[in-house]
């Protein structure tokens, strides 16, 4: 039996007994000694997702999803952004929002009466969304393809292959050899289908979904699971013929962990669904701006174009501010950090770091020449409600620190510095 355990970021895992609440939670020693496997696997990957406290103590970091281990306990990790109120109702459906907007996911829903009432774990959401795509599809019909069939009957069909029929031995000139075509749904697209339903007909711990996904089995039991997922996904036609095939496919694809922005390797995967919250933020910011500047500006997400240096008249240590927006002569600098500020700590700088202002004033040097706006967004709550008095590097390089926020869609204080955003957006910030 699966246990599932609900945490939010930088949350405290232990193997001692604890009042379990979204900052703490005990968890077995196995899944303690796989996590801490899990952990080193990442940090040679350069990322960390866990910090040991301790041998009984684990510290998770600002990865949210969810990590299922080989003993059966399913972890589900929430943003840390609200504080009153609901908040693992309301934290599982900002995750929603931001994985849909990062991967340019539309579910596929029956009422925002529906959204509101869906408080399932990420991974039931996902393979839900996945069922009823498929189930859309399967409704309005898959599609089959002419598969070459070569093979040995008593009758002829088709087209006689002359040559393996030539080399027939003695006593077997009543056998044909024949070539012919079958319209099959064995196709690459339907293959991945398959699997993935497949695996979440098994992983699934909801009725509704577990009772959808049989049903679709049934249907499509004609079609093999695929057994080559990377090449299927090549494969995967992008034709006009194949436009009712697209809603599904990044459903499909988060299912077979194939669209992740952090995947978790090894033997054992399970239902595991790993995002930085970091990138989550920015692409969700990024959506955002594209959303809402104005058509006649050039958004660069992220730019490129510039290094901090030369060496042997090559450029090195590549800078990537996250958004770059042009329009005209103007030029602006935006960066996302996913962390929280108090605007009334001055005496701590607010919890600002001191290695982001350094990276801001490069990107000042290189992207602007030493000469106009910046901006680092970080997440509006409780504390961190307006913008930042302005920070000078110079009378002509400005940054300015504004709070995103995510539930009204807003980011505040952005009338201060002229960036090119519509009549509207601009109306709403005034």
């Amino acid at each position: 039996m699966k246990s599932l355990i609900t945490i939010r970021e930088y949350a405290l895992l232990t193997t001692e007994a604890v009042a379990p609440s979204l900052d703490q939670a005990q968890v077995s020693a196995s899944a303690f000694d796989w996590l801490c496997d899990l952990s080193a696997s990442f940090n040679c990957g350069g990322a960390t997702l866990l910090q040991v406290e301790g041998q009984r103590s684990l510290k998770w970091d600002s990865y949210v999803g969810v990590v299922e281990t080989p003993c059966g306990t399913r972890l589900e990790i929430l943003p840390k952004h609200f504080e009153q109120g609901e908040c693992e109702r309301k934290s599982r459906a900002l995750l929603r929002k931001l994985i849909q907007a990062a991967l340019s996911l539309k579910p596929r829903l029956v009422s925002v009466t529906g959204l509101e009432l869906f408080d399932a774990p990420l991974t039931e959401w996902v393979m839900g969304q996945f069922l009823n795509e498929l189930d859309h599809l399967v409704k309005r019909g898959i599609r089959f393809d002419y598969q070459r069939i070569e093979e040995e009957q008593r009758f002829l069909r088709g087209q006689l292959n002359v040559v393996a029929q030539i080399r027939q031995p003695p006593g077997r000139q009543h056998h044909f050899q024949i070539r012919h075509d079958v319209f099959l749904p064995d196709r690459a697209e339907n293959r991945l289908l398959k699997l993935a339903l497949e695996q979440v007909a098994k992983a699934t711990q909801d009725a509704a979904n577990w009772r959808l996904a049989n049903e679709l089995r049934s249907l499509l039991a004609e079609v093999p699971a695929s057994r080559q997922v990377v090449a299927d996904f090549k494969s995967w036609s992008q034709d006009r013929l194949m436009t009712h095939y697209q809603a599904v496919k990044p459903w499909c694809e988060l299912v077979l962990n194939q669209q992740m922005p952090i995947a978790v390797t090894g033997e054992w995967q399970g239902m595991s669904l790993l995002f930085p919250m970091e990138k989550l933020f920015e692409r969700y910011v990024g959506d955002w701006l594209r959303r809402n500047l104005q058509a006649s500006v050039t958004l660069a997400a992220p730019a490129r174009s510039q290094s901090l240096c030369q060496h042997m008249n090559k450029p090195i240590f590549q800078l990537e501010p996250d958004f770059l927006v042009r329009q005209g002569d103007a030029t602006f600098v935006l960066d996302t950090k996913w962390k929280r500020l108090d605007e009334l700590d001055r005496q701590s700088k607010y919890g600002l770091s001191q290695s982001d202002f350094y990276q801001l004033f490069a990107y000042g040097q290189k992207y602007l020449g030493g000469k106009g706006e910046m901006v680092l967004i970080y997440p509006r709550w409780a504390k961190f409600k307006q913008a930042l008095p302005l920070f000078q590097f110079s009378d002509q390089l400005r940054l300015w620190v504004l709070p995103f926020d995510l539930d009204e869609e807003r980011l505040y204080g952005v009338e201060l510095l002229g960036l090119p955003l519509s009549k509207d957006t601009l109306r709403q910030a005034s």
